[in-house]
């Protein structure tokens, strides 16, 4: 069944556009016509009533939500109470993430994307693992007891997803720059993180395939003057993508600016790091044995260290443009384009063009979300 899209002011690749229509048929974008376009003539038609009409956000780093962690049970009923609790705020797509535990843990995880894929769960785009092959210099919370040795065993483990996308978090300086490109050559997406690695060590691993890089300046080597460190390694690659969490907390907005400054601005990607509170009234919980609780918008463990964040896509929408002073375009290119081109489906998703998926967030003046739309859905 065709539908047409009608009075919104239209944002398709950087340019706002209004006396516009977009129709949709079978979950994909049939075309964009002016509103006068005879096609749209005996059309079923949603009125928008001058709201924005955003591709759908989509976020490379969901840990939870909905009141559970993936950790927790990683199972097809979390990440669909996850993908609920998303939804409201603009999450079109995301990957359930999975922090530091053992390889049977990851396994369960594995199969339950794999599951949610192919009955078809709205939103679910891959998984993301970030761990067990960290640095416990940048440790974060994650727990080093669960750290481990990149083996074949895990390399198996880590390739088994055939059906959507894997990204894996990893520290260069744990494994070997041969292992990074046998990872990227069976189609693991790989990003540094919670790394001590070197300048150098770092640009050996992004020569070798790393092509992003896990929550910038948070939990890596820091860019100082004699030693760049991973920081200085991910603002001199051109070509990577820097997921940023944009909480004025994690990053002081300062220095987010300094670092648009230094590559294009399509190269950076919103992030939510997201736990459990979204979309829930809660104020504390469990995190592998930890009581983290949340003050103040942000999540921190018993020792004050960051854990996540309790932010949503549109809250991290919001704040980049409030706080790093970008436009609109910007702002959700950061949160649409440029994950979707770092994960390699932007032939899908993304953008407001025709031939992609009916992924769209409707949002007013203020950019709170109205609507989210998933392959031609409204929630």
């Amino acid at each position: 069944m065709r539908e047409a899209l009608i009075n919104g002011r239209i944002l398709s690749q950087g340019q706002i556009l209004d006396t516009r229509a977009v129709v949709i048929e079978d979950g994909r974008i049939a075309d964009i016509v002016t509103d006068e376009d005879s096609a749209l003539k005996g059309l079923p038609v949603h009125d928008l009533r001058g709201a924005f009409l955003l591709p759908g956000f989509i976020d490379t780093q969901v840990n939870g939500g909905g009141g559970v962690l993936f950790n927790d049970d990683p199972s097809v009923e979390t990440i669909r109470r996850i993908a609920a609790a998303h939804r409201p705020f603009g999450t079109t797509g995301f990957l359930p993430t999975l922090i530091s535990d053992d390889l049977a843990k990851m396994k369960r995880a594995i199969e339950a994307v794999d599951a949610a894929v192919r009955e078809n769960l709205p939103g679910v785009l891959g998984i993301h693992i970030e761990g067990p092959f960290l640095s416990p210099a940048r440790k974060g919370v994650h727990d080093p007891a669960k750290f481990r040795t990149l083996d074949e065993e895990a390399f198996a483990l880590l390739t088994s997803l055939k059906s959507a996308k894997t990204l894996l978090t990893l520290a260069p300086e744990m494994t070997t720059p041969e292992m990074i490109a046998r990872l990227t050559k069976a189609g693991v997406i790989v990003a540094a993180g919670h790394t001590n690695a070197s300048y150098q060590v770092m640009r050996e691993a992004l020569a070798h395939g790393v092509t992003g890089f896990t929550h910038l300046f948070n939990a890596m080597s820091p860019l100082t003057g004699r030693e760049p460190g991973v920081v200085g390694a991910a603002l001199s690659d051109a070509s990577s993508y820097c997921g940023i969490i944009v909480d004025g907390r994690h990053v002081h907005p300062d220095v987010l600016k300094l670092a648009l400054k230094c590559k294009s601005y399509d190269r950076f990607m919103l992030v939510t790091d997201a736990l459990a509170n979204v979309g829930t009234g809660l104020t504390s919980f469990e995190l592998q044995g930890a009581t983290i609780t949340i003050k103040d918008g942000v999540c921190m463990d018993e020792n004050g260290t960051l854990a996540g964040s309790a932010m949503d896509m549109s809250r991290a929408v919001r704040n980049a443009m409030d706080l790093l002073g970008l436009d609109l375009p910007a702002a959700i290119t950061m949160a649409s384009r440029a994950p979707a081109t770092f994960l390699g489906v932007s032939e899908r998703y993304g953008e407001i063009a025709k031939g992609l998926r009916a992924n769209f967030v409707v949002a007013d003046d203020t950019l709170n979300v109205k609507e989210t739309w998933i392959d031609g859905v409204r929630d």
